[in-house]
């Protein structure tokens, strides 16, 4: 998250001004359905880790913000906790409806859904999970891959939901939902795109592979790695100093107005965790340096569901030259453009509850699964 910083995923490339809106700016609708990867993985981390305190925040089943939007109560115990290959996996539930599966971005959490929750939940049962790795879930020392995610996602639907859902996702998570939704299109009654993480492919690009010398094996790689881990460990630890947290969380919401006390602590409170500084490591050079595995169009080549994107125009890192090429792709999609940075949930929460909430109205729901 810049916030995750909102988020990250394979063939994901991601790309989150500072300036100040007085107030929202209204969305503009369109019918049908890269930031350079080292800037992505220092400030998304920037954003994901750090600390701070939280004493002041309250544990309730719901608050109000300052500017009087219902918001999911922090809670540093956090909510309800499923267990998944063995590994803690933290979620947070509320409604009854139809089902909507929230996924944060790259150093988020569920917490980051913190004004959306409520009022979905009006409507709808909707479910916040924190991906592996990240948030209150277990930082687990295994190596990252897409497919991990994926794999997640589609068992939590499976194995919590119960029946078939739309899934939401930001930035890493956006990317995340797109390829749990091919891998099982029978579960996904539709995905929502904000500011998603992911690259076209290069179709004129070819992968060369070459065997390694002596040289490079023994010598070369070893050295590399020690070299990786020194400069990572660096920014990793720069990572969670608090002013740097939010001078990229500033950096990344152009109206800063919802940067409070309580998404900094929920973003640095997870870098804590005692393998938290190894999982950096490991998403920054086993999957970060290895995205183009997994393309937007491959992907987008396989889903069948409706897909909307709710994309803030004004996100340095993934711009709306994305969100048109999206839909230019793939048939099915509906495109609102708003006036926010790359996390619009959390900017400009309002219009993107209503948004969604109009879009869902739209869908055709699938039957409940028959087995779990």
């Amino acid at each position: 998250m810049a916030s995750s910083i909102c988020a990250l995923s394979p063939s994901v490339r991601l790309h989150v001004t500072k300036t100040s809106l007085v107030a929202p700016l209204p969305l503009y609708h369109r019918s049908k359905c890269e930031m350079s990867r080292r800037s992505f993985a220092v400030k998304g981390i920037v954003a994901s880790g750090a600390s701070v305190m939280a004493s002041t925040l309250t544990a309730e089943a719901a608050e109000s913000s300052s500017q009087g939007f219902e918001r999911l109560a922090y809670k540093p115990e956090g909510y309800n906790y499923w267990t998944w290959r063995d590994h803690k996996i933290h979620y947070v539930v509320q409604g009854e409806g139809s089902p909507i599966v929230l996924i944060h971005g790259f150093g988020a959490s569920a917490f980051h859904w913190r004004y959306n929750i409520p009022e979905l939940a009006k409507k709808h049962k909707v479910y916040a999970l924190d991906l592996l790795g990240f948030g209150w879930s277990d930082k687990a020392l295994i190596e990252y891959d897409a497919m991990v995610w994926r794999d997640q996602v589609v068992d939590f639907v499976k194995e919590i939901v119960k029946e078939p859902a739309v899934l939401v996702g930001n930035s890493l998570g956006g990317f995340t939902a797109l390829v749990a939704a091919t891998g099982v299109p029978e579960l996904v009654n539709g995905v929502v795109l904000l500011n998603s993480a992911g690259q076209f492919g290069d179709g004129n690009k070819e992968q060369k592979t070459s065997e390694e010398t002596p040289l490079q094996k023994f010598f070369l790689k070893p050295l590399k790695e020690v070299f990786q881990r020194v400069v990572l460990g660096f920014l990793f630890w720069q990572a969670k100093q608090p002013a740097r947290i939010l001078s990229v969380l500033k950096s990344v919401y152009i109206n800063s107005s919802n940067v409070d006390d309580y998404l900094v602590e929920s973003i640095t409170r997870p870098a804590e965790d005692p393998n938290a500084g190894e999982v950096y490591y490991r998403l920054m050079t086993r999957f970060m340096m290895n995205q183009s595995k997994y393309t937007l169009d491959a992907v987008l080549s396989e889903l069948s569901c409706p897909l909307l994107l709710l994309w803030g125009d004004l996100d340095p890192w993934v711009g709306p030259a994305k969100a048109n090429r999206i839909k230019e792709f793939y048939p099915k999609t509906t495109l609102v453009n708003l006036q926010a940075g790359h996390c619009p949930h959390d900017e400009v929460p309002e219009h993107v509850n209503k948004a969604l909430l109009d879009w869902l109205t739209t869908l055709t729901p699938e039957t409940t699964l028959q087995t779990v």
